[in-house]
């Protein structure tokens, strides 16, 4: 019998294989329609993570059955393109910036990332020229000179590979073993978390996509997650509406001693630390693990390799492991009709720290996880098959079941809902997203 993919994820958290048969699924056919296994990832990902929530929720409730968990699959592909979905008082989000995307080398494709206002500037110094001269610059150019010059001015930029290419680079050679992720109990430290004393408490360091999706995740099942971020690299707004339901964002300049102090007071009382920096980034200011913690650091390559300390994001993952190639063709590189790696490695990411929590509570112990992107295409590209092509007769999608509405201090909002429920789970977020940075960096 074939193994699913919901049961491969499953077993890689380390999951009682028994608790997959309260799942089950429905929904509409033939969404996030690809050449690769898009939409079996997606949904994968989104009932681990369901799974993982109702196993911890009927622990935490004192050891009762673990609630079944429907998965629908309208839910889940309206949620992998949220910040698709997303209108801010009538208004279509901005998604990607202008200099964010493919470009022609002399010699090839290269693919840029621009969103962030740094990120752009060191583009530009990087080639040398203004954003009108972009195109040109990069025509004269090889898209591996591109790739090495715009990485050493501090920017991004990936050229186009095959998949052949991904599995002979080093980068590629370091994740291509293993499992999707990965979960360590580092000490028998007792758990943080004990019965009566208030809710979950997520130190939330990340930004974009993946990471703020799984904290977003932790939110809804009633965590208390304070996102914290240096005051100088403020948020993209669209991207702060779409990720920020049910928590509150404060910003900390942690090379200041007293913000660095309040850093320490925060960590000293959370229960876990989610980071999506490059690893070894944050070494600098000190430990960042205390006994009983539960630590996720998220990465865009991983951490071995050559570039487990470089930069990165889904579009650059997909460029540079052969998914835009498989997913369009040389003359024209396509993309996933969704960033799946983004959300498929923040409900991995989610599902991991529920498991972990979960354990905890018996067995104790500092925990930690360490899921990356380019794990995550990997286990799309070479562990899932390839699915059928899409019923020529298929009925249109339309997302509006799984559209809601809120107001609060970003205006009018029309967001996606949660495709992560159970039996007796929560079925929205508590609080509406705020303005970034507008919370005190204190616990509630």
């Amino acid at each position: 019998m074939t193994t699913s993919a919901t049961e491969l994820l499953w077993a890689a958290l380390d999951g009682d294989p028994g608790l997959t048969g309260r799942l089950s699924y429905g929904g509409p056919p033939g969404l996030l329609a690809a050449r690769l296994p898009v939409m079996e990832l997606a949904r994968a990902t989104v009932a681990v993570c369901a799974l993982a929530a109702a196993e911890y929720a009927a622990a935490a409730g004192g050891d009762g059955p673990v609630p079944a968990v429907r998965v629908d699959d309208g839910a889940v592909a309206t949620a992998f393109v949220s910040e698709r979905r997303l209108l801010v008082d009538g208004r279509a989000p901005v998604v990607f910036a202008p200099l964010s995307r493919f470009w022609r080398t002399s010699d090839g494709w290269v693919r840029t990332h621009a969103n962030y206002p740094h990120h752009r500037a060191a583009l530009l110094a990087a080639l040398d020229t203004d954003e009108a001269g972009v195109e040109s610059a990069l025509a004269e150019r090889r898209a591996l000179d591109v790739e090495e010059a715009v990485y050493a001015a501090g920017g991004l930029a990936v050229a186009l590979r095959t998949p052949e290419e991904w599995a002979a680079h080093p980068q590629g050679a370091a994740v291509a073993d293993g499992p999707p992720l990965t979960r360590e109990r580092l000490d028998d430290a007792p758990p943080r978390r004990r019965r009566g004393s208030g809710p979950l408490r997520v130190l939330d360091l990340t930004r974009v996509i993946a990471g703020p999706v799984a904290t977003r995740t932790l939110a809804l099942l009633g965590a208390d997650v304070l996102r914290i971020d240096p005051p100088r690299l403020p948020e993209l707004p669209d991207q702060h509406a779409d990720t920020g339901f049910g928590k509150r964002s404060a910003t900390l300049d942690l090379d200041r001693p007293a913000d660095r102090r309040t850093f320490d007071e925060l960590l000293d009382r959370a229960d876990v630390l989610v980071t999506g920096y490059r690893p070894g980034a944050l070494d600098r200011f000190g430990p960042t693990t205390r006994p009983g913690l539960v630590v996720a650091r998220l990465s865009a390559w991983g951490d071995d390799g050559p570039w487990s300390g470089r930069r990165g994001f889904d579009s650059l993952v997909q460029a540079a492991t052969g998914i835009a190639l498989l997913e369009g063709s040389p003359e024209r590189p396509g993309a996933l009709p969704a960033q799946a790696l983004d959300h498929g490695t923040g409900y991995l990411l989610a599902a991991a720290v529920l498991r972990s929590l979960t354990e905890q509570r018996s067995d104790g112990g500092t925990r930690l996880v360490r899921p990356a992107l380019a794990r995550t295409a990997r286990f799309l590209t070479h562990v899932l098959p390839r699915p059928a092509p899409p019923a020529a007769d298929a009925v249109p999608y339309a997302p509006g079941p799984w559209l809601s509405e809120s107001a609060g201090p970003l205006g009018r909002l029309r967001h996606a809902r949660s495709p992560v429920s159970y039996d007796g789970g929560p079925e929205d977020w508590a609080r509406p997203p705020g303005v970034w940075g507008g919370d005190a960096a204190a616990w509630t």
